[in-house]
């Protein structure tokens, strides 16, 4: 069985697309299954061709990347997006991830991170560059925590894996400063979002913003 991570690409501009294939199959573990010019187009390819990775616009010319993102997560729960975007992260990254997706990149640095990104995501980690968590404790600094349990039902560990996940460390990070495997990282945050009935991973960050656990 192949081990190459499937990549499917939605966006509306050609010459990006391919741009975009190009770069990401310079990746030896990486593979464009499809590509994708509408959202439309896109929610059946995603639901039909089940990609590792959906790699999307945010700008799409029917509807946009973030309700093509809700359409396909409806249908579709474990699908892992990870949007481009050259727009103002406080007014499509949080829509976006609360729409459930899993990262985004900018396409200024689309040609440095895009691969990056990929390769987290299929981990299961969320990629974000800190602007967009920056943007999330924008949102989310005047609003009361969620009826949610707090972060003392947390250990003292699973509480330093939730401050490093929400600051932007990946699993191989964090796993380096606590001397843990990437492995046991996940494990510990697979609990966590447990004991706080969380269903997405970039609600972490969201928790950590409401219960000030960022400073």
């Amino acid at each position: 069985m192949s081990s190459l991570l499937r990549v499917l690409l939605i966006d509306d501009h050609t010459v990006m697309r391919s741009g975009l294939r190009l770069l990401i199959e310079q990746a030896p573990d990486i593979v464009v299954v499809g590509e994708a010019a509408t959202g439309h187009d896109g929610v059946e390819q995603a639901l039909t061709l089940r990609p590792d990775v959906i790699v999307m616009d945010i700008t799409l010319p029917d509807f946009d990347g973030v309700e093509c993102t809700r359409r396909i997560r409806t249908a579709w729960p474990e699908a892992r997006v990870l949007a481009l975007t050259m727009h103002a992260e406080n007014v499509y990254l949080v829509p976006f991830l609360e729409a459930g997706g899993t990262g985004y990149v900018r396409k200024s640095a689309a040609d440095r991170e895009v691969v990056a990104a990929i390769r987290a995501i299929a981990r299961g980690e969320t990629y974000l560059q800190s602007e967009g968590i920056q943007a999330i404790v924008d949102e989310h600094r005047l609003k009361p925590a969620a009826d949610q349990p707090g972060p003392e039902v947390l250990s003292e560990r699973e509480r330093q894996v939730l401050e490093l996940t929400a600051r932007g460390f990946t699993s191989r990070e964090i796993g380096e400063q606590l001397a843990l495997s990437p492995r046991t990282i996940e494990t510990y945050r697979e609990r966590i979002m447990e004991k706080l009935k969380l269903d997405h991973r970039s609600q972490l960050v969201e928790y950590a913003v409401q219960h000030h656990l960022l400073g």
